[in-house]
């Protein structure tokens, strides 16, 4: 007999505070351990563990363990202070590998918390596909009509561009006159 899931018993887990710790590294959409770990409500160190303790459940495209560059970027890039004294490379796990992190970690909220991020990931892949079909629509538009709309449609494109990313540079600067 199935029991129902009282409201009580549910996890809610904000769309928006998964987005936001979705990173991309080596190409890929990843999730660092330690942001996971405060999502499940566990230790970083017991979800590393139980990570190493099924290594084959892990492979190579589900699970990147980060290189000291990687790391000093994203310590730069999220300051040093959130990172404490931490002593090993994190492990970042692609959307596969945060779905066998459930089979692993073998707890209700696991299995609450995960189903969250597949829909976020899910939604995140739905709306790039939308931009994407978006910009395709507006090029053969272009190719339809004459060159009278060109500002109309360099505009557009502009819009659907994603921003350019700007190197933001530290300490004093000076112009040359």
């Amino acid at each position: 007999m199935v029991k129902n899931q009282s409201k009580s018993d549910k996890i809610e887990v904000p769309q928006e505070s998964v987005k936001g710790k979705i990173l991309l590294i080596r190409g890929h959409k990843v999730m660092l351990d330690r942001d996971l770990a405060y999502l499940y409500g566990v230790e970083t160190k017991y979800l590393t563990r139980q990570v190493r303790r099924h290594k084959e459940r892990f492979p190579s495209d589900f699970l990147l363990t980060l290189t000291q560059q990687e790391f000093a970027n994203l310590k730069c890039q999220f300051g040093t202070s959130s990172w404490g004294g931490t002593r090993y490379l994190p492990y970042a796990f692609t959307e596969q590998g945060i779905a066998m992190l459930s089979s692993v970690l073998n707890s209700k909220r696991a299995i609450q918390v995960n189903i969250q991020i597949m829909r976020t990931f899910t939604k995140l892949r739905e709306m790039m596909q939308t931009h994407k079909d978006l910009k395709r629509k507006v090029e053969s538009m272009e190719k339809k009509y004459d060159h009278q709309f060109r500002i109309v449609f360099d505009a557009i494109k502009k819009l659907l561009e994603p921003p350019a990313k700007t190197k933001k540079s530290i300490g004093f600067h000076t112009t040359d006159e």
